[in-house]
């Protein structure tokens, strides 16, 4: 059996339940198993452009925690993602630095050796688990849905940091899409930001890009678009919400998770998926 260290983030267990739930379920049914770190903390991430180097020693102790386990971490969060893969690449890269770290580290009786790797869930998914095995766990395959698959960006860049797939013409997450007997369809706009990192700064840019991406989704034919990203599945689908109830011009365009799309194919009940706690209903195949 696959076993991993799950790191949820911050933004999850407050905002988006039903990430982890979905993601619990459809894992469980593949046969990976989640082990929980209680002590892990924020990846750094919102630190990294105002104290570079506590944001390093955030990233780099949850690290040393999952070496004491001797496990793998899986994220769910493209920003937790990038953020550890980051501190990782430069511990590894750089040793005064991993020194440096390591001495505020011992003080815990923990130190990060560089001796683990970070994954994100459609990785684990596309790569450990694999598309074949997946494809054996697929009970009611969707017939003619058609979904934007929408990668965000941490995943994707620096490419040469993440490893995750070609940053300029990315597949991993059509494979899953089409694995559940949806259609992935092309969309100009899906290596576009979601507009996300402007929201709290200038709110107007920010629902300008999120409106762009939700338009040109609509206009190629996707019925949903689909996310594996805390922060743009917020953006296309709380965000999405408000601006349908200050604008309401346009019909909306639903946003549900990878894990609850793959769950429903899989036959998981939408209960466990948290198809509920999405803003905007998920009605055709949700119900």
């Amino acid at each position: 059996m696959m076993k991993y260290a799950l790191f949820l983030g911050c933004q999850i267990p407050i905002r988006l339940q039903q990430y982890e739930t979905s993601s619990r379920a459809v894992l469980e049914r593949l046969g990976v198993e989640l082990m929980d770190i209680g002590e892990f903390n924020c990846c750094g991430y919102p630190l990294r452009n105002i104290d570079f180097k506590t944001f390093l020693l955030a990233s780099a102790r949850n690290l040393a925690l999952a070496e004491t386990k001797k496990l793998n971490v899986m994220t769910l969060c493209q920003c937790c993602y990038g953020s550890l893969k980051k501190a990782d690449f430069l511990l590894k890269e750089n040793l005064s630095l991993r020194k440096e770290v390591n001495a505020v580290l011992q003080q815990e009786d923990i130190s990060y050796e560089g001796k683990i790797e970070i994954k994100h869930l459609l990785s684990v998914l596309d790569q450990e688990v694999g598309i074949e095995a997946i494809r054996k766990k697929i009970e009611k395959p969707f017939q003619g849905l058609k979904i934007a698959a929408h990668y965000g960006c941490h995943a994707l860049r620096p490419s040469q940091i993440v490893r995750f797939d070609d940053p300029g013409n990315p597949s991993i997450f059509e494979r899953l899409v089409n694995v559940t007997g949806a259609k992935s369809i092309g969309w100009l706009m899906r290596l576009e930001c979601c507009g996300a990192p402007l929201l709290g700064s200038h709110d107007e840019l920010s629902t300008e890009m999120t409106l762009k991406k939700l338009n040109n989704g609509r206009e190629s034919g996707a019925n949903y678009l689909c996310t594996a990203c805390t922060y743009c599945q917020i953006q296309f689908d709380t965000v999405q919400q408000m601006i349908l109830s200050r604008q309401g011009s346009n019909p909306p365009l639903p946003s549900l998770l990878y894990p609850q799309l793959l769950g429903l194919s899989m036959g998981i009940p939408p209960e466990p998926l948290g198809l509920k706690m999405n803003k905007i209903p998920i009605r055709e195949i949700g119900s």
